[in-house]
């Protein structure tokens, strides 16, 4: 294997890892929420999760 298919297998796995950091970030600033409506038909509580 030469030292530039070296390189761009360590610069691919990086770009990976970092692709899956920001997913799992992201996912972990969803967080299922509560939303509360009142409205004329009376008093809603709907959950995200």
């Amino acid at each position: 294997m030469s030292r530039n298919s070296l390189f761009a297998v360590i610069a691919v796995l990086a770009v990976a890892v970092i692709a899956f950091a920001i997913y799992t970030y992201q996912q972990e600033q969803a967080r299922p929420g509560v939303e509360v409506r009142v409205d004329e038909t009376g008093i809603s509580i709907d959950g995200n999760g």
